[in-house]
């Protein structure tokens, strides 16, 4: 079966451990296996142990965050032998959009890159949906090496640049030892009373830019923001001067706290059409909305804070579209 070979900055390891979730069904199935570095063992060479899977493992995915952009290893080591090795055929290269940065410039910029669109993972509503967009594009990869069976490639020279470093045989470590070694995390009160404060103030933002980045767009449409205090703000739409589209977005209140949205300008937090509340797994926090509107059917969608700002965007803008 083709191995996967994790491309990615440390960094991320959050990121990637989220992937490596999603790819469980294929691992299942036989259709993959996977290797990262968190995999080498006590007392193996950590060099030579990554050099001979960027060598030999079938799919690469390039985990691309502004982290592994700027990492000399990442960039200037383990993505320019991916590249040759994908140009050579001699195995397919998927970059992994996870974060926001200036990618397309790079060499691997011209490949089809995945979640859809390019669209970075940690800006999607829901991050499991990206993930498994990831999941299905690694599935047709290991598919189509799957049609075309591999012709054996000649032993490269050893002055060839692509040969495998020379290295010694290397024992196996004294004491194996699982890769499996992630514990599930708690989180105090304090830990979500500040994580919703700092959703909050994201959503504000996020209202603030998106009402000038959609004024700017639109002829004839103008937004308005207005921060009333440090748990509450107002944005209105106008088309040709006239309000089509208010809300008020708060922090707290009567019901449930979490952080609330309503329609139209309001000063009393009785009430809400539509809260995000905050929730944990066994590794992050996240929001969850109340209802399910505009999340496709979705069961309990775990939203980061971008995802929030988001939906709540998207009930705002809703009239307009």
């Amino acid at each position: 079966m083709p191995s996967v070979f994790f491309s990615y900055s440390h960094a991320d390891e959050g990121l990637r451990d989220q992937l490596e979730k999603q790819l469980a069904m294929l691992k299942r199935q036989g259709v993959i296996d996977t290797w990262h570095d968190r995999r080498i063992g006590a007392g193996v060479h950590i060099d030579h142990a990554i050099n001979e899977h960027i060598n030999s493992d079938e799919i690469i995915l390039l985990l691309v965050s502004p982290d592994f952009i700027a990492s000399d290893y990442c960039y200037e080591i383990e993505m320019k032998r991916a590249m040759e090795r994908h140009a050579a055929g001699e195995a397919v290269v998927v970059p992994v959009i996870l974060r926001a940065c200036d990618w397309h410039h790079a060499p691997f910029g011209k490949l089809n890159a995945t979640p859809r669109d390019g669209k970075p993972i940690t800006q999607w509503p829901d991050a499991d949906e990206a993930f498994l967009q990831v999941a299905k594009a690694v599935r047709a990869a290991a598919k189509g090496l799957a049609k075309t069976p591999q012709t054996a490639a000649a032993e490269p020279h050893p002055s060839d640049p692509r040969a495998p470093l020379a290295a010694p045989p290397v024992a196996a470590p004294a004491e194996p030892r699982s890769s499996n070694l992630r514990l599930a995390k708690t989180f105090t009160q304090r830990e979500k009373d500040q994580f919703q404060s700092d959703a909050f103030d994201f959503i504000a933002r996020f209202f603030e830019n998106s009402r000038v980045e959609l004024g700017d767009r639109n002829p004839g449409i103008e937004g308005a923001f207005r921060r009333v205090d440090a748990n509450r703000f107002f944005a209105t739409i106008y088309q040709n001067g006239k309000d089509v589209a208010r809300c008020t977005i708060y922090m707290g209140g009567a019901i449930g706290g979490g952080i609330n949205y309503i329609q139209g300008h309001v000063s009393d937090s009785n009430s809400m059409n539509e809260s995000l509340s905050v929730q944990a797994d066994d590794q992050a926090m996240y929001l969850r909305p109340m209802g399910m509107a505009f999340m496709g059917g979705e069961r309990d969608p775990k939203l980061s804070l971008e995802g929030g700002a988001e939906f709540f965007w998207e009930i705002l803008i809703r009239p307009l579209q």
